[in-house]
Formats: C-alpha cells, structure tokens, sequence
C-alpha cells in the first residue's frame, strides 16, 4: 500500500523506486531465463527510461498542483476580503479583478496575435519564392517539351506517341485590384511618388499614379485590412506634401501632383458606392468599387491638400508672369508708331526701370500662358481647374497693370490707352482661342480695360462726366479721380483735365458708396472648388509601364 502524506497525496520515495526497478529487473532474469545479457540489458535500459519520464511527469503534476493550490489560496484570501466590505466596494473589487484577468488575456492574446502576424509574412514570403521556384521550373518544363516536340519530329513517325505535352497555366481574369506587402510600402511610396519624374509618364495615361494608388486601396478594402488603408493613404498623403516642400517653385511638379490629387479624390469618391457618385458608371466599374470601408474623413483630407497644391502652383504662376507684366502691358509698344504720340516729357523714356534687360513683350506674357496650359491639359488636369488657374492669373495681370497706371504719371495717357486696348484684346483672343471664355477670366480684366477707355475718351463738358461715369462702373470713384489727376496731353494742343470737371466727375458719383480703395490686392484668391470629374476608364484597362519599378506589385 502506497503511504499517503497529511494533505491526502502520495509519498513518493526514490529508494521504493529503485528497489522497485531492480525487483522488475530481477523479473525480466528470472521470466526469460533463455534471453541473452544484451536483450535484458536492452529491457532494463527502456524501463529506466519509462521511470524517468513518469519521475518528470510527476513532477510536472506537482507544480502544477502547487500552482493552482496558490491561486486557490489567493481566491479565498480575496473571497474573505470582500465578504468583510460593504456591497458597493464588494461590487467595485469584483470589477477590478474582472478587469485584471481580462487585461492579462489580452496581452496574451495579443502576444499570441503579434506571433502568428509574424508567420504570416513569413510563410507569404517563402510562398512568394516557392510560387517563382515553380514558375521557373514550369517555364523550363515547357521549354524542354518544345525541344522535345521538335526533335521528335524529326525522328520517325513510331516516336510520335511519346511526344510530351507542356500543360500551360491559364491567367486569371485581372480584376484591377494591386497587392502589396507590408514592408514593401516605402518602396512604393518612393517609385510612385517621392522619386517620380512626370516626364517618364509622358506617353502613358494621365494621373497614372492616382489609378495605382486606388488599385492598392481597392486590394486592401477587398482583403478588409484596415491598418493598411490607413498605412497607405496616409504615407500617400505625407509623400505628396514632402515633394511639394522640395519642388516649390516647379510649376510642371506642382501641377503633376495637384492633377494626381484631385484624380484620387475623384476616384474614392466615384468607387465609394455612394449613389450619388455612380451615375455615370458602367457595371464593370461598379464592380470595382470599396467594399468594406468608409474613407469620408480621407477624402476631406485630400480635398484640403488638393487646395494647398492649387494655392502652390499659383503663387509659382504668379512669380513667374509678375515681372512681365507692366513692361508688357502698360509700357512695351505693341502698335508701331505710338511712340512719337507719348506725354509731353517722357518721350525718351521707354521702361519703369530704364534696363533694356527687364524689358518684355506682350508676346512673352502668350507664350508664357501656352506653357502654363499646356502642361495642364498634358497631366490630365481637369478643365474646371484649369479655367480656375487661368482666371486667377488674368485677375493679377489687371491688378499689377492697374496699380501701375494709378501710381504713374507718364502712362496716363491717350496713346497708352490705346495700347492699352490692343494688348488686352490680345489677351482675349488667346482666351478665345483655347476655349477659356467661360472661365470669366475675360470679367476679371474689365477694371483695365474701362481705364484704357477713361484715358481715350472726351473729358471737357457734362456731357463728358456722364458719360464717363455711366462707363467706368468697375472703377472706384478714387481710382477714377486718380487717373484723371494723372493725366497728361500727348502734345500741346491738347488741354489738360480742369479741376472743375473733375469736380464734376466727383458730384456724379457721390451715390455710389464706394470704398475708399485706390490699389488693388493682387494677392488677393478666389475660392477654389473641385468638382467630381468621373473617369471613363476601368481599373483592369491600367497598364503599368517597368520604368516605375513596380515589379514587386502583383496583379489580382
């Protein structure tokens, strides 16, 4: 009988095991009399082992016996506590243990989780390279059966029957979505963003990168990974502004990003399976569209980073054709022989600054603004943005020439006017021909344009003031006192603006409760908006050129 200790289990003692071991051992000599040494040493050393290994799982037994004896020593320990409390506190005890045990499961199951993640990519990974192993294998497999093929037929017919057949692999449809890893996202962001030249997609689609970036988007909602939505969009959004930080004076980089960032905006919201956005979709790109997540809050994000790439560009436009515009405008001679006809005492005098080098013609300002549109409408950027860009640049073209004229004596003049009329029908020519009327960027020149008037027309009788105030309504009554103060006859014969018409010119308008403005701001922006632009293409009709490096994308 095995002897039991006070707390109920059994005493186990090593010497009762030895002599236990060697009594079997002196069983197995006397029961197989006839077995040699060898085989019984063989039986003894098996049941030596089988007794350690019960000696282990004893002992595991026992620790775990203590271990749960303790933790049931600890819950009467703490059973007795919360009998001695009240019942809230015994209510909030209870809580507090709750919230312990469940905060130990989850670090546990997170550690559990963070483990198996971990496989993952590493089983994804050997996946990657075994699925290459077999398509090469497969390719020479093939290529082999070719050989074969062709040798056979040049043997004689009997060999026919034992020609190999190669089992080709079918594509599987393309269904516009692009998969990525996890650890392959910075090179992403890298080839298709950071490190893109515009002039390497200059023979593929427009806004290239934005249809990329959904595809990738699209790859994750459709796996339903949140965190790599989340990953992905927001080291798009972090790569755009770092390019812009760096190329902040790249009108052709500045435009490629805002046509890109407008286009992925469009794109959510076109795929985001609100009804409102689809009406002009096909059913092909319906089955294109998110669905598990809702990207709202990112698609404001986009529009404001949208407004800042456009506020960008403009303030890069506007660098660029400001140094142009009064020698352009207001003083270079578009109309031959205008110069004989200048304000008595300035006839000479053929720039604001007297540098034949910063002088420029109207013809620059043209060619300027074709190179402005041009690579606009190259990247795919939309024509309601387009017409945006070209309304404000238009506007800083009065302002800058309006200031000019208000501020300068020798410019207010019947000749400048006149040439101030032809350049500014030159201006709307070019805004007729590439289709930009409708932008209402012809609008934002009419302050100029009634002030080239006001210094071609009469300014003698009443009938002068009438007709000059019933004119200049864009005009401030300053701006028009100013100009009138300004000017100078061409020649002797013509009389200067009394003070008593202009007095005149002043009664007239005294209804009119204009502020007191004599400058423009031509600084000042118009709001811009962005209205949704569907695209007609489909994602599976992408192709992705190998000059992005995209070779680690695959296709799904």
């Amino acid at each position: 009988m095995v002897p039991l200790r006070t707390d109920g289990n059994p005493v186990f003692d090593a010497g009762i095991c030895n002599r236990g071991a060697n009594a079997s051992g002196e069983k197995l000599r006397a029961s197989f009399p006839v077995m040699g040494t060898a085989a019984l040493q063989l039986l003894e050393a098996q049941l030596q082992d089988q007794r350690k290994e019960h000696e282990e799982e004893v002992d595991i037994l026992k620790d775990q016996l203590e271990a749960l004896r303790e933790k049931m020593e600890k819950q009467q320990e703490a059973f007795l506590q919360t009998l001695q409390l009240s019942p809230e506190a015994q209510v909030e005890f209870g809580i507090q243990q709750e919230i312990t045990r469940l905060t130990n499961e989850n670090l546990d199951l997170k550690e559990l989780l963070e483990k198996l993640e971990k496989n993952e990519r590493k089983l994804k990974k050997q996946l990657k390279i075994y699925m290459k192993k077999v398509q090469d294998y497969e390719a020479s497999l093939s290529f082999a059966a070719n050989q074969d093929s062709v040798q056979t037929e040049k043997r004689p017919c009997a060999n026919e029957l034992t020609r190999q057949v190669a089992v080709q692999r079918k594509e599987k449809e393309f269904q516009g979505m692009l998969e990525y890893y996890k650890e392959d996202e910075p090179l992403l962001i890298r080839n298709l963003i950071t490190d893109l030249k515009p002039q390497t997609l200059s023979a593929t689609v427009p806004c290239l990168p934005a249809y990329l970036l959904y595809m990738c988007i699209r790859h994750a909602d459709y796996i339903n990974d949140d965190r790599k939505v989340h990953s992905l969009l927001t080291s798009t959004i972090n790569g755009i502004k770092k390019v812009l930080k760096k190329h902040n004076d790249d009108f052709e980089m500045t435009s490629f990003w805002l046509a890109n960032t407008c286009r992925l905006l469009h794109c959510l919201k076109q795929y985001s399976g609100d009804s409102g956005f689809m009406t002009q979709n096909t059913a092909k790109q319906n089955e294109h569209c998110l669905k598990n997540f809702d990207l709202t809050e990112y698609r404001q994000v986009l529009s404001d980073l949208s407004i800042q790439i456009y506020q960008q560009l403009i303030k890069i436009a506007e660098g660029v054709l400001q140094p142009m515009i009064v020698s352009a405008v207001l003083e270079n001679e578009s109309i031959q022989g205008l110069s004989g006809v200048k304000p008595m005492g300035y006839r000479k005098r053929t720039s604001s600054t007297g540098d034949s080098d910063n002088t420029y013609s109207l013809e620059a300002i043209v060619r300027q603004l074709n190179t402005f549109h041009s690579v606009m409408c190259d990247q795919g950027l939309d024509p309601e943005i387009i017409q945006q860009v070209v309304k404000q640049l238009f506007y800083m073209i009065n302002a800058v020439a309006l200031n000019n004229l208000l501020l300068r004596k020798d410019v207010c003049s019947w000749s400048t006017g006149m040439q101030l009329r032809f350049n500014i029908s030159q201006l709307e020519e070019w805004l007729r021909g590439k289709n930009l009327l409708p932008s209402g960027a012809a609008e934002t020149m009419e302050p100029l344009i009634q002030a080239a008037q006001l210094l071609q027309l009469k300014k003698k009788t009443s009938e002068d003031a009438e007709a000059i105030c019933s004119l200049c309504t864009s005009l401030t009554t300053q701006q028009i006192v100013k100009i009138l103060n300004l000017y100078t006859p061409v020649n002797e014969f013509e009389e200067r603006v009394t003070v008593a018409f202009i007095r005149n010119i002043q009664a007239h308008l005294q209804e009119r409760n204009d502020p007191p403005q004599l400058l423009l701001d031509f600084k000042y922006m118009f709001p811009v908006f962005f209205p949704f632009t569907p695209s007609s293409l489909t994602m599976d009709s992408i192709h992705i050129p190998a000059s992005l490096s995209l070779e680690f994308l695959n296709k799904v």
